[in-house]
């Protein structure tokens, strides 16, 4: 039971670790004359990681542990650790505009458009696997999926794109 438990308790913690930062990150670009967009659609976001992560902690502690899935989670976090670090002060659970900033084009970021949301539909996805929960997989990678779809249409439009 512990493996499981250890698990969800580190990807618990790494969110209540991250929801300070990008919090104060928020603020500091605000207060540099950014602007928010979507702010309509983040409450749903909040509330899908929120029910996620409440299904795993009821569903998955005492199951085994599938190897191969948590080799591609560690995989997946490791690409988080890479986009937070690009982009650094920069980074936010929210999208926020500063007009006299340039578009990160470092890290993946020269790969891929939005590679933070492709390390979300990662984890969102394969966590689940891990414990063999496929159903979870399956269901909030579809929550996932539209409000992702409403959230990148905006950041794009936000961004000129």
């Amino acid at each position: 039971m512990w493996p499981s438990i250890a698990l969800l308790a580190f990807v618990t913690l790494q969110r209540l670790v991250e929801l300070p930062i990008a919090q104060a990150n928020t603020r500091r670009l605000l207060a540099a004359g950014g602007h928010e967009v979507g702010a309509a659609h983040y409450p749903y976001i909040i509330a899908l990681h929120a029910a996620w992560l409440s299904a795993l902690w009821w569903l998955a502690p005492g199951r085994s542990i599938d190897i191969p899935f948590l080799a591609l989670f560690a995989l997946i976090e490791a690409a988080r650790i890479w986009v937070l670090r690009t982009l650094g002060p920069r980074w936010t659970t929210r999208i926020i505009v500063v007009p006299s900033e340039q578009l990160v084009a470092t890290g993946p970021y020269r790969f891929v458009s939005h590679p933070n949301y492709l390390v979300v539909i990662g984890e969102i996805a394969v966590l689940p696997l891990v414990f063999g929960l496929w159903q979870v997989a399956l269901i909030f990678s579809l929550l996932n999926a539209a409000v992702l779809t409403i959230r990148i249409r905006a950041e794009n439009h936000a961004l000129g794109r």
